[in-house]
C-alpha cells in the first residue's frame, strides 16, 4: 500500500505513472487485479491481526508535524465538533428534507475541518494563514448549522451556499456520526427516539 496522494504531491509525473499502471493492469493477464484494501480483506483467507506501532511518514517518523506548538490549538475544536455532531445525529435520527440536508452538510464540515492538511500547513508555514482560516471557517459553519437545526429555523439560502462551496462527499450520510456508528433505524430494538440528549 502507498499513499497515492504523494505521487502527485512530490512527484509531478506520478499521476501519469499511476494512469499507466492502471491501464496496463486492465489490459494484461487477469491474474493482475487491482483492488481496495477492504476488497482484499473480504476475499482473503484469515490473516494475522497485528497492532502497528505508532509511526508516520512525517518528519522524524512520528506525529510532531500534526501536533506541535503551531497547531495544537485546533484539536480542542476538532474534538468538540465531533462530540456535537454525534449528539445531533443521536438527537435527530430520522431527519428528512432540509433537516437531513443540513445534518449531512454539518457532517461534511466536520470531516473537512479534520483534514490533516491544515495542521501540516501550519507546521511547514507555507500557507499557515489559509490553514487557520479553513479551520475557523469549517468550525463556524458547523456551529451555525447546529444552531439552526436545534432552533428549527434552517436558512435554505445559507445551506445551499454551503452545499455549493463545500460539496465534497456528495453521498455522505450524517448517520455515520450516530453513537452506534450506523443508522439507528437499522439496529434491531433501538427506538427512533433514542438520544444521548434525552430528546
Amino acid at each position: 500500500m502507498y499513499d497515492a496522494e504523494l505521487f502527485g504531491h512530490w512527484w509531478f509525473e506520478g499521476i501519469d505513472f499511476l494512469e499507466s499502471v492502471f491501464r496496463q493492469a486492465a489490459a494484461s493477464d487477469p491474474a493482475i487485479r487491482l483492488m481496495t484494501p477492504s476488497e482484499y480483506l473480504a476475499t482473503s483467507p484469515t490473516l494475522q491481526v497485528v497492532q502497528p506501532t505508532m509511526s508516520s511518514w512525517g518528519d522524524k517518523g512520528y506525529h510532531e508535524v500534526w501536533l506541535n506548538g503551531s497547531n495544537d490549538w485546533i484539536y480542542r475544536h476538532l474534538h468538540t465538533v465531533v462530540r456535537r455532531m454525534t449528539a445531533l445525529a443521536d438527537r435527530i435520527p430520522d431527519a428528512t428534507g432540509i433537516r437531513r440536508r443540513a445534518l449531512n452538510q454539518a457532517a461534511r464540515e466536520v470531516l473537512l475541518v479534520q483534514a490533516s492538511d491544515w495542521p501540516f500547513l501550519m507546521t511547514v508555514g507555507t500557507a499557515a494563514p489559509y490553514a487557520h482560516r479553513r479551520v475557523r471557517d469549517h468550525v463556524h459553519r458547523f456551529l451555525a448549522l447546529e444552531e439552526q437545526l436545534l432552533e428549527g429555523r434552517i436558512d435554505p439560502t445559507f445551506l445551499s451556499e454551503l452545499e455549493f462551496r463545500d460539496n465534497l462527499f456528495p453521498t455522505l450520510d450524517y448517520h455515520v456520526f450516530h453513537s452506534s456508528g450506523t443508522d439507528p433505524h437499522s439496529i434491531e430494538g433501538l427506538s427512533p427516539t433514542h438520544s444521548s440528549l434525552g430528546g
